[in-house]
């Protein structure tokens, strides 16, 4: 994030907006991340997995294609890191899905459930960066 610029930002939205209604009317299926993935075990899982190749395939074409890519720096240690991989996947289970299912898809289909998601981790999200950045923990 050191080179954000609100070009950037609405440029990526409009792209994860595109492809989330590409995959809607295209397939009938909400680009929900958590739900696609619990599901690459399904009979139909061919869809599934082409959409998690793309996810994983896009960064590396930008970086032939545009620009190199700085490498992420994890300054935390690896049982953390999995822990919160852990929580992260308990609490997408216990929300009925992800930020992408309810905040991009289901917030564009005026979901109330996804409504009430959204706030929810919005909120919990407002209140860890003001603990981190505030209280001393980071």
């Amino acid at each position: 994030m050191s080179h954000f610029t609100p070009v950037s930002a609405l440029l990526g939205g409009g792209l994860i907006g595109l492809s989330a209604a590409l995959l809607w009317v295209g397939c009938c299926r909400i680009a929900g991340i958590s739900g696609i993935l619990a599901g690459t075990l399904a009979p139909d899982r061919a869809w599934r997995l082409m959409f998690l190749a793309g996810l994983v395939a896009a960064p590396v074409v930008y970086r032939i294609a545009f620009a190199p890519l700085s490498r992420p720096a994890i300054a935390t240690a690896w049982p953390l890191v999995i822990l919160g991989g852990l929580l992260v996947g308990f609490g997408t289970r216990l929300g009925g899905g992800c930020t992408s299912g309810h905040g991009v898809c289901g917030m564009a289909r005026l979901s109330p459930r996804s409504i009430v998601a959204t706030a929810v981790f919005m909120t919990a999200a407002a209140g860890t960066v003001f603990v981190v950045r505030h209280m001393g923990a980071g």
